[in-house]
């Protein structure tokens, strides 16, 4: 009898409070046995020793590109760089071209990622019709669709008007779908380029103030009371966001959150050079900012980190600073971003870190199969990664068809070894087997 046995290795499962050694036993796709002592015969063993196995991880927020900006990421790439950075599912959202703002668009990048075959993708889509903020798209029926989208954003384009988000907050409602907003008040954000702070004035920039962000979140807040809609708020980034999504929580709204590993582990001060890649929206903040997201994550107050994985083709980045369009990416370097500079900083433990990327995410959204729990008859979507493995950022070995990492030559300490998507290995031993680099046409 055939499967894969994960022998020795410390197993944690948030989804069921398991934090521990266990073997992990995987046949027919499916988890067969989870302890110690378990009967291999006829697996094969994979020894785990010094290794850490979870349930694969979830990104609630990715920019795959697919359809319409295929130079800067496509479907494939994108999802060979989830799976290497431990993602079994991702979440695509809709500002590609043609927006995803209907079923058929939706229908097909699902249908693209199950073609890929190393991620299950599960689409957001549009609020809005082509994300213009002025009439609600066709909800109803993303949510009938094949793809079954429960999660709808205009992200990088906040819903303006209030009248319109509660519509949207109380039509979801019918099927217990979840609104996602983009907080920024664009009134007070034009042209702006970077934190508004001390070091925005000393580099002549237009600055994108903390209020901008927590206007917005105030008023996202206070309609998901009224309407009791279930609201999701992408890219936390101000202190004051925390606190307002803190006291709304305590209240009982129908809220939950993301940070993005830049957002906790970077600061406004990347931009004193004025380097293109440290641009990204909402914008890097100020040391008080980071410190009160990682308090948030570490209580609960942030579900999820979701990566906002943004590629941008090179050209578009190697500009002046107000011509180069927000964005980073995120998805291979989360979880070494993670262990590095909050798990070794005792900011989380290692299972508060693990819970925020797997059954975090999972609350936030319906991922059927993913964020555990990591059980008998399960779907087998692991990752097994090494915790304390150094590696050092070269954006040229990334498998992203973009190069936009603003963690490019550092060293971090985390490294996916495998990766399983319902039994299968989409990485092994930190590689994914027939990887065509397309941008050149040659193997990897």
């Amino acid at each position: 009898m055939s499967g894969v046995l994960f022998s020795g290795g410390r197993l944690i499962d948030p989804a069921l409070g398991h934090d521990g050694p266990a073997d992990v036993l995987v046949r027919d796709g499916r988890v067969a046995g989870v302890g110690q002592g378990l009967d291999a015969a006829g697996a094969e063993v994979i020894d785990c020793a010094g290794l850490v196995v979870t349930p694969g991880f979830v990104d609630l927020h990715v920019h795959l590109r697919e359809p319409g900006r295929e130079d800067a990421e496509t479907i494939e790439t994108g999802s060979r760089a989830a799976a290497l950075g431990g993602f079994t599912a991702v979440c695509p959202m809709p500002n590609t071209d043609p927006p995803a703002d209907n079923a058929g668009v939706v229908e097909m990048v699902a249908a693209r990622g199950r073609e890929v075959g190393l991620v299950d993708l599960f689409p957001v889509g549009a609020v809005t019709v082509a994300r213009q903020g002025t009439a609600l798209a066709e909800l109803g029926a993303m949510a009938r669709s094949a793809a079954a989208v429960d999660t709808f954003s205009d992200d990088g384009s906040p819903i303006r008007e209030a009248k319109l988000l509660r519509r949207a907050l109380e039509y979801a409602r019918a099927f217990d779908a979840v609104i996602a907003d983009h907080c920024e008040d664009v009134t007070l954000t034009g042209g702006a380029q970077m934190h508004e702070g001390e070091l925005s004035g000393l580099l002549g920039l237009r600055g994108w103030p903390a209020a901008a962000e927590d206007m917005i979140v105030a008023r996202d807040l206070l309609l998901a009371e009224l309407t009791g809609g279930r609201l999701h708020l992408c890219h936390l980034s101000t202190a004051g966001a925390v606190e307002l999504v803190r006291s709304a929580k305590a209240r009982g709204v129908r809220v939950t959150a993301e940070v993005t590993p830049h957002h906790l582990s970077l600061t406004d001060q990347a931009l004193a050079d004025y380097d293109p890649v440290f641009k990204v929206n909402p914008p890097l903040r100020g040391k008080a900012d980071v410190e009160a997201l990682r308090a948030g994550l570490a209580d609960g107050t942030i579900d999820a980190i979701a990566t906002d994985h943004a590629p941008h083709a090179r050209e578009a980045k190697e500009v002046e600073l107000a011509q180069a369009p927000p964005g980073m990416l995120g998805l291979e370097t989360a979880l070494a971003v993670v262990l590095t500079d909050l798990v070794e900083e005792g900011w989380l433990t290692m299972a508060q870190a693990v819970e925020r990327l797997t059954a975090g995410p999972a609350r936030c959204r319906r991922v059927p199969g993913h964020g555990g729990p990591v059980e008998a008859g399960a779907p087998a979507n692991l990752t097994v990664f090494d915790p304390s493995a150094p590696w050092t950022v070269r954006p040229e070995a990334l498998a992203s068809r973009s190069r936009n990492t603003p963690f490019a030559g550092r060293e971090l300490r985390g490294r996916v070894v495998h990766t399983m998507l319902r039994g299968n290995f989409s990485v092994r031993d930190g590689a994914i087997g027939r990887l065509i680099d397309v941008r050149e046409g040659a193997s990897r």
